[in-house]
């Protein structure tokens, strides 16, 4: 074991510039020990009581996030851990453990007043450390919590994109299959002998309907009804695969009338090819739509990630529209919603003007309350999320509202601490709402409120509009 000096203490880059009388007095009041290899130095829950200055060897300090080890880094010779003047933190929230064979100078905490009395360059020195490890551990925080949010996102994103890529390769096949097969619809069209008048109405009606794009508002048994009706109507016809003419004639909005008009222009032998061929390019205009809907969910879906991250934009605070990002929370977040069957209700003052903020810190704010409002609602009958937005003289005001069982008081004290969570393991990490507070309050000047009841919790969010 080596012997505590104040020339070994002025190796460490912190202590340095601390006279060697100061050192002394220290090391006075400081305990020398060792710690064997792999032995916990700390762990979350257990009082922080010692300020410990490493000399030899060093401790790995790590937490558990998403029931996954992560580990922080280490802390390693030259270097001052635990608790520092005017830290506020009193208990551990991670663990420390010692590797190879570690030596500490150990100071108490409850000598922690006279030394800031009596030392002025030791605190000041030992206040440096701790400004530099509050900003190393903030950056570490806010990195780890957007991995996090990442994670999230990430999940919902491939849930999202999945539908309409899939769409787009199963549509694109059945087209491709579709097509292979015009030639014989092709045959039986060419061998029809029609008056150039009949073909213009038919072809005009037919291309009319299917421009106007008729909305289909059917129940299932008006549906079932109108396309058994159809199918007699065919059927009396002679048109061969009536059922399938029909089920498509309904979902285009064919009405009765239409199908008179094109019977009393076509000659009867011609009935069939020609309705099979208008049933073909109703199949085909369908395959195209659904395609370019898929397309089009895919486009928004990353334009959504896009202004959601707002990768595009500078990390200064900048004027928009919030109701933007909280919709492409909603959008991001789209698959919780639909997997609890949650109903949204968006109570949004339009007339908002731009808000001065940081969009993408934002936007994790959003994020987050979203989540834990949706993880509240889980099992909840009729799920309701509720976010309002309201001006409130120079600030904006939003509301997130989810009608879930409620947080106790006991626990309602703690929810902005950091690490602090009621989930279980694997489902959080307890940083969320201390990263809101922090965001909402410390970059914004704003604050959050939370009141909660059995069937009400709201989370309240409130900054000036004019950053």
């Amino acid at each position: 074991m080596l012997e505590c000096t104040p020339a070994l203490l002025k190796t460490f880059e912190a202590l340095k510039e601390v006279p060697d009388e100061q050192l002394q007095w220290i090391i006075d009041h400081s305990i020398c020990r060792e710690v064997p290899d792999g032995e916990l130095l700390f762990e979350p829950g257990m009082p922080i009581d010692w300020t410990n200055f490493i000399i030899r060897g060093k401790v790995r300090l790590y937490f558990y996030m998403g029931g996954v080890k992560r580990e922080i880094g280490d802390s390693v010779e030259g270097d001052i851990t635990g608790y520092l003047p005017y830290s506020r933190g009193k208990i551990s929230s991670g663990y420390g453990v010692a590797i190879g064979n570690l030596q500490l100078m150990s100071f108490p905490k409850n000598k922690m007043t006279e030394l800031i009395k009596t030392q002025f360059e030791l605190t000041q020195a030992l206040v440096h450390v701790m400004t530099n490890r509050v900003r190393d551990f903030t950056a570490l925080q806010q990195q780890n919590e957007k991995m996090m949010a990442l994670g999230k996102l990430s999940a919902g994103l491939a849930h999202e994109l999945n539908n309409p890529a899939s769409a787009i390769v199963r549509d694109s096949e059945s087209l491709l299959k579709h097509l292979q097969m015009e030639p014989e619809t092709f045959k039986s069209v060419i061998a029809i002998r029609m008056e150039p008048e009949h073909v213009d109405v038919v072809t005009k009606k037919l291309f009319r309907v299917m421009q106007e794009n008729r909305e289909v508002k059917l129940t299932l048994r008006e549906r079932t009804a109108k396309e058994q009706e159809l199918t007699d109507l065919f059927d009396e016809m002679a048109i061969e695969n009536s059922e399938e003419v029909a089920e498509n004639f309904v979902e285009f909005g064919f009405e009765n009338e239409d199908i008179e008009l094109f019977r009393s222009h076509i000659p009867f032998q011609y009935f069939s090819p020609i309705f099979n061929w208008i049933n073909t390019l109703l199949v085909t205009e369908k395959m195209v739509q659904d395609i370019r809907e898929s397309s089009k969910r895919i486009a928004e879906l990353v334009v959504s990630v896009k202004t959601f991250t707002h990768m595009d934009r500078g990390q200064d605070k900048q004027y928009a529209d919030i109701h933007i990002g909280i919709r492409n929370t909603l959008t991001m977040l789209g698959y919780r919603l639909k997997k609890l069957n949650i109903t949204k209700i968006k109570d949004f003052d339009e007339t908002l003007p731009p808000v001065k903020a940081l969009i993408g810190e934002m936007n994790q704010v959003w994020t987050n309350l979203i989540d834990n409002a949706i993880d509240a609602m889980e099992g909840v009958e009729n799920p309701t999320l509720t976010i309002k937005t309201e001006k409130d003289r120079e600030f904006v005001q939003v509301s997130i509202i989810d009608n879930g069982p409620g947080i106790p008081d006991d626990v309602r004290a703690h929810i902005f601490e950091p690490f602090f969570t009621t989930k279980e393991m694997g489902k959080g990490t307890g940083m969320g709402l201390e990263m809101v507070h922090r965001i909402v309050v410390d970059q914004h000047n704003g604050s959050i409120k939370v009141t909660s009841e059995p069937g009400r919790t709201a989370f309240v969010v409130c900054f000036p509009i004019d950053g």
